[in-house]
């Protein structure tokens, strides 16, 4: 198929960010695959392509508003879904290595599919919860930067993120919509695991799709050994209030 790839491009354009060839045929595989998958497999309510570019692709790469994605950073994409922001940010940066970690084994098994057709290398796909990996030797403090964009608050989010950041890292959700009742909340839950929020960074994309912000949280410190939670307590009952 062909594709209009003019959005595409004003859009890394803006986020100061070249691909070559071979990495726009892989966003453009990537699509194909997201999309006919879709068909037996709930992954995504966005399908159209131009939608698919803005809302997934751009908004993705989009952490590199807050994060030098040019370094070899080991990154964990929790809670990844459909692998979103992860494949995004490996394909243009393929130098990272990344975890993907989700809780739905067949979700998982459409990563590992994605990995291969696409030839990504250092990528690891891993079903589970946060709250177990997290406390795994092999995951806990172990990575530089973890990223999020599932839907949870920010207070639950952060615990299940930051037990798997090394101290020096950083954890970065990605948020939609208002978020200061949800940052007062998340600030207080981030200082008992370890974390300091230091940036907030607002922006919108292309189309004007709604207010979007990235969350930078420094690690300050080791998280207690009481984090995460048995699982199902993060949601519940999130820390902070």
């Amino acid at each position: 198929m062909s594709y209009n790839l003019e959005q595409f491009k004003d859009g890394l354009k803006e986020l100061q960010i070249e691909l070559n060839e071979k990495q726009i045929s892989q966003f453009l595989k990537y699509y194909e695959l997201l999309v006919e998958t879709n068909k037996v497999m709930n992954l995504t309510a966005i399908t159209e392509f131009d939608e698919v570019v803005e809302k997934h692709f751009l908004d993705s790469l989009s952490l590199c508003r807050v994060y030098d994605l040019k370094i070899d950073a080991k990154i964990l994409d929790l809670g990844t879904g459909a692998g979103f922001p992860g494949i995004p940010l490996k394909i243009a940066f393929p130098q990272i290595k990344l975890t993907l970690l989700d809780s739905l084994n067949k979700r998982v098994k459409f990563l590992e599919q994605v990995c291969r057709e696409l030839e990504l290398e250092n990528v690891q796909c891993i079903h589970g919860r946060a709250e177990d990996a997290g406390r795994m030797k092999e995951h806990r403090e172990q990575y530089d930067l973890a990223v999020s964009r599932a839907v949870a608050n920010l207070a639950s989010l952060s615990e299940y993120c930051i037990p798997f950041v090394k101290k020096g890292g950083f954890f970065i959700p990605y948020k939609s919509g208002e978020i200061e009742e949800e940052l007062n909340q998340g600030k207080k839950a981030a200082a008992i695991l370890g974390g300091e929020i230091n940036e907030v960074v607002r922006f919108s994309l292309p189309e004007g799709d709604g207010a979007r912000s990235l969350i930078r949280i420094r690690k300050v410190k080791p998280v207690s050994s009481r984090y995460p939670r048995k699982a199902g307590m993060p949601g519940k009952e999130p820390l902070g209030k």
